[in-house]
């Protein structure tokens, strides 16, 4: 073995070990945030303490100032993080429809999902973030996404034909999103005892088709 080899081999070694210290503040931080939000979803946020996510995480109240600047800061990453996780997700359910009405179905499908599988982001969404006026501007955008998306399905369905083009777009996903929001809320509040997903098909079914005997 040269002193070439030797060199190399040892510059592999440290490049292992920097991404494996990479993953593991990674996993880490994901165990925190993960365990923030289940003890916002069961607490509040208000009651909630340092102690008690540190606690469910698993590691020293100091550990989580090594990642978050306090409580609030945990909360608007926690926002961020997820956020990003499932409008990837939106996105990807909406491109595999063909139509306007298979797109929506999948968004529909895609959100009712996400919330039933995490039932500590549908709580702090639903019951704890509308009321943070230091997150307020976060919220606005988290919308804006979702209102681009049903923009832009609304007016594809408008020309398809599948939708009726004298409704104003701002109308019908205002309408659209609001529903969704009622049906995640009444979910939460009945303890997720029942199927949230299977509420996606008669929503889109009600968009489309209305109430009208």
């Amino acid at each position: 073995m040269n002193l070439y080899s030797f060199t190399l081999r040892k510059g592999d070694t440290s490049l292992q070990k920097n991404k494996s210290d990479q993953k593991n503040k990674s996993d880490k931080y994901d165990k925190i945030l993960n365990s923030a939000g289940a003890v916002f979803a069961e607490y509040g946020f208000y009651k909630a303490t340092i102690s008690q996510i540190a606690t469910q995480a698993s590691v020293a109240d100091g550990t989580l100032y090594l990642y978050f600047k306090n409580k609030d800061d945990i909360l608007y990453q926690f926002i961020s993080f997820k956020t990003t996780v499932v409008f990837k997700k939106m996105r990807a359910a909406v491109e595999k429809g063909q139509n306007a009405e298979e797109k929506l179905r999948y968004l529909i499908r895609c959100h009712l999902t996400e919330f039933q599988n995490d039932k500590n982001m549908a709580i702090i969404f639903q019951s704890e973030v509308r009321y943070f006026r230091d997150i307020e501007y976060q919220i606005k955008d988290i919308s804006k996404m979702y209102l681009d998306l049903l923009s832009d399905i609304i007016e594809q369905g408008q020309i398809e034909g599948s939708i009726r083009q004298d409704l104003f777009v701002g109308l019908v996903k205002r309408f659209i999103l609001g529903a969704v929001e009622g049906v995640i809320n009444t979910w939460v509040s009945a303890g997720g005892r029942y199927n949230l997903v299977s509420m996606a098909d008669p929503l889109v079914d009600l968009y489309l088709r209305g109430v009208k005997g």
